[in-house]
């Protein structure tokens, strides 16, 4: 079985056959247990195709085989050989008899898959030796339109391209299985304190409509500029990283118990912005302030206590503009693999760019909503992703958002799991301040924004697990900060200053 190692060495002349990594004899056994069992291509089809394999011949007669059997016809050494007499690559192995050399030498079907795996793990070797040295001499040879920047940016496309080879179909699996799943999931809710089946977003009225950050879900926040978008996402993100404790989970492996480590896509703000918002928040001084540094020394060394308290924080903010969606999920990808990852938030979908240029701004955001949900799968954790609402919001009475809002609506009202909107009542009704000679009219706006003073709406217009309806939240605008709004009845059970 040794003939093509023979020809190769002769072929080679002074370059050995052993520069690229292969095992031809993996690559004759499976074939031979095809071709002698028909079965066992049904195995391997996902993991397998015809490029993977390194040697041409073995390469075309996989080719042909699984072309017959995903017709319902025969695959043997006899029905292959009227498609493989003339080929060239076979007459210098002993022509059709090598077909029936194949089949004598079959493994025994069981050990298919492993073998199967063996052939695809070598073609990814190889395929990384071939972008490396791609990458190697593209770097090598200066020429004024390929920059450093834009070959790095062509480097992580072609890996994450081949990372996303890598990936496994799981195929079908049986109700069973699933069933236990969802049972293990319900548990850990049960378990747990509160009742939640995800992530906290250490808001408790939100948490109960939504039952935590569901695992693989795609949650969309929008809102009109100025509505607190950003500032509820920062929320979120410090509550959750805020809480974060590593322990033992239920199957064994080692993560997050409560909270957990949260990945910040800023594509608006710089990551020292972002800091200072949620400085700003922990030590309860105003971000205006805080930017111009006109604090006062207590206020100064309450915002240092919380710097160092923040610093242990498991919160991780990249403010690289404009990244494509690939390179979203492969700085995703390595994340998680480096540190852990169990939310990811992007501010905001619309600054993300799709990794190919599209004919029409529709599929641009119809490819990046499905690339952010498929993260969202693939990563096994709650993406949350900001949007901005069009201006037809502002030419309606009821300023409220709702679905037909969203800008591209389609596409992303179709991919997310949840829809919400962040609305504050006191933005528009500060804008209706009447004259100062309107008396009446004054005191009925005074009446109308004490009312409305320090309290936002988070309106959930879509989620598919549970139901739609209205979270009213407290607003602190000087700390830009969200909280739990303290009901009336609970005014006098050590409710607070309307934020716990």
């Amino acid at each position: 079985m040794n003939e093509i190692a023979a020809i190769r060495q002769e072929d080679s002349g002074s370059e050995s056959s052993g520069t690229l990594p292969h095992n031809t004899e993996a690559e004759q056994q499976l074939l031979g247990a095809i071709l002698t069992n028909n079965d066992v291509y049904d195995r391997i089809a996902s993991i397998l195709q015809p490029a993977h394999f390194y040697e041409p011949v073995h390469a075309r007669i996989y080719e042909i085989a699984a072309a017959r059997i995903q017709k319902n016809a025969l695959a043997s050494p006899v029905t292959l050989k009227s498609f493989l007499e003339d080929d060239e690559g076979l007459k210098e192995l002993g022509g059709p008899a090598y077909l029936a050399r194949l089949a004598g030498a079959a493994i025994s079907s069981f050990a298919a898959r492993d073998y199967a795996q063996m052939i695809y793990d070598f073609a990814i070797r190889r395929e990384l030796i071939r972008l490396g040295q791609d990458i190697s001499g593209k770097a090598a040879k200066v020429a004024v339109d390929s920059e450093p920047k834009t070959q790095i940016v062509e480097a992580e496309q072609a890996l994450y391209k081949l990372g996303e080879q890598g990936q496994a179909e799981t195929g079908f699996q049986s109700f069973l299985k699933a069933v236990t799943d969802a049972v293990n999931v319900a548990n850990a809710a049960f378990q747990r304190e509160g009742g939640l089946a995800g992530v906290s977003t250490g808001l408790v009225d939100m948490d109960r409509k939504l039952g935590g950050l569901h695992r693989s879900d795609l949650l969309i926040l929008a809102g009109r500029p100025s509505m607190g978008k950003t500032s509820l996402a920062t929320n979120i993100a410090f509550n959750i990283a805020k809480a974060y404790k590593k322990g033992t989970l239920t199957d064994g492996t080692e993560g997050a118990v409560e909270g957990g480590v949260v990945g910040f896509y800023s594509l608006e703000m710089s990551a020292e912005q972002l800091a200072a918002r949620i400085l700003s928040e922990a030590s309860e001084v105003p971000s205006e302030q805080i930017r111009r540094g006109d604090m006062t020394e207590a206020e100064f060394r309450r915002f240092v206590d919380a710097a160092k308290q923040l610093e242990a924080c498991p919160l991780y903010i990249d403010d690289t503009p404009a990244l494509p969606i690939s390179q979203l999920a492969a700085r995703a990808r390595r994340l998680k693999r480096t540190h852990g990852l169990d939310v990811l938030i992007v501010d905001y979908l619309q600054l993300v760019r799709p990794a190919t240029a599209k004919d029409s701004r529709v599929n641009e955001v119809s490819e990046i909503t499905q690339g952010l949900k498929a993260i969202a799968k693939e990563l096994d954790i709650p993406v949350i992703a900001l949007s901005q609402l069009s201006r037809q919001v502002e030419s309606r009475e009821d300023k409220r958002p709702q679905l037909s809002d969203l800008r591209e609506s389609g596409s992303i009202e179709q991919d997310a799991d949840v829809v919400m909107f962040v609305y504050r009542g006191e933005y528009y009704k500060e804008r209706e301040k009447p004259g100062d000679d309107n008396l009446e009219g004054m005191a009925k706006w005074q009446e109308e924004m004490e009312a409305l003073h320090g309290k936002a709406e988070v309106i959930i217009g879509k989620q598919r697990h549970g139901p739609i309806g209205t979270v009213e939240l407290s607003f602190e605008g000087r700390f830009t900060r969200f909280g739990n709004l303290v009901k009336p009845w609970q005014q006098g059970a050590g409710g607070g200053d309307g934020f716990q």
